[in-house]
């Protein structure tokens, strides 16, 4: 008789939390492929300019999304408003700020410093959405999350002189996906398919990337003596450059990886986990990203965990967990 109890009882719970628990799994899916974008994205650097990576991953994702679900659903017009504010957002610039930050600084760095975005997603959301997020634990683990993101800048070095461009980029980067995730809020109360979702998203970052890509190319004929900065904005249509990148399968497969995979699905399993569970729950696990670039970093790319760095990155998420923390 007990036992029939517990088991109704096990049925009825997983039942329940069935929902929660796919919503967990899709943002777990998401995150693991998010942290080793850095990695892949670092690797291409050294035969793309960031605005040709971001271009051709664009293409790529929004191609694949019309191969995996060749359905069209009409979107009302005053939506496309949030949806052409959620591709600038947390498409273009994130990706953008994130991509250009990974030329000037390495990989590590940059997934830790990102990762403090959900602390400006509650913000956003306790502004201009009403929502309570904000709460003391919140604010103390916010001043940790900072004082790690500092130590992550330093990241040992002994003369204390930063190369501020990687990291406050990677800052930018983490403020543009808080009002990406506002977004997503406002849009997922629509109840859209979340693949045609993701699609229109993409096809409005195309829209936007049109002028840049122009702006590239105008860049890359005449800016010959240009900055670092500059020349990650480069777009090339020179055809014996392209047919020697393309040549490299290395670089086809880490294109398709992060236009398919990494953009393409992720962003639908991501949108529709913040469905499931809701975005600010659910971007906590964004905290796991560095863990997993780190550790991709460290074997793939060499690159060195110093103490301090260590240090920072464990404070970083340390406050990020603090911040979660219920009274």
């Amino acid at each position: 008789m007990m036992e029939s109890i517990f088991v109704l009882w096990y049925i009825q719970i997983m039942a329940e939390n069935k929902g929660k628990i796919l919503g967990i799994l899709l943002a777990a899916f998401s995150i693991f492929v998010w942290g080793i974008t850095f990695v892949s994205t670092k690797y291409l650097l050294g035969d793309f300019s960031s605005l040709e990576i971001l271009t051709f991953r664009f293409i790529t994702a929004y191609a694949g999304l019309w191969i995996i679900h060749p359905k069209f659903v009409k979107i009302e017009l005053a939506d496309n408003i949030l949806f052409f504010l959620a591709a600038l957002s947390g498409v273009v610039l994130y990706q953008l700020s994130e991509n250009i930050a990974i030329y000037f600084t390495n990989a590590s760095n940059v997934s830790v410093i990102v990762s403090i975005c959900p602390l400006f997603t509650a913000i956003l959301s306790q502004i201009f959405l009403k929502e309570k997020h904000l709460s003391l634990w919140f604010i103390i683990g916010f001043v940790v999350s900072i004082v790690g993101v500092a130590l992550v800048c330093f990241n040992g070095s002994t003369s204390l002189e930063l190369s501020p461009k990687g990291d406050l980029l990677a800052l930018a980067a983490a403020v543009c996906w808080g009002f990406y995730s506002l977004l997503v809020s406002l849009i997922n109360r629509k109840l859209y398919d979340p693949i045609c979702a993701t699609r229109r998203l993409f096809f409005f970052a195309l829209l936007i990337m049109i002028p840049l890509t122009l702006m590239g190319w105008l860049l890359e004929t005449h800016c010959e003596n240009s900055s670092d900065f500059v020349r990650s904005l480069f777009f090339s249509f020179d055809k014996s450059l392209n047919a020697a990148r393309f040549s490299n399968i290395w670089n086809v497969l880490n294109l398709l990886f992060l236009g398919i995979v990494a953009s393409g699905i992720c962003f639908t399993t991501w949108n529709k986990a913040c469905q499931i569970t809701g975005t600010v729950k659910i971007s906590c696990m964004i905290y796991l990203i560095p863990v997993v670039t780190i550790l991709f970093a460290f074997f793939f790319l060499g690159e060195k965990i110093t103490v301090l760095g260590g240090i920072g990155a464990a404070v970083t998420i340390a406050g990020l967990f603090i911040s979660e923390v219920k009274s």
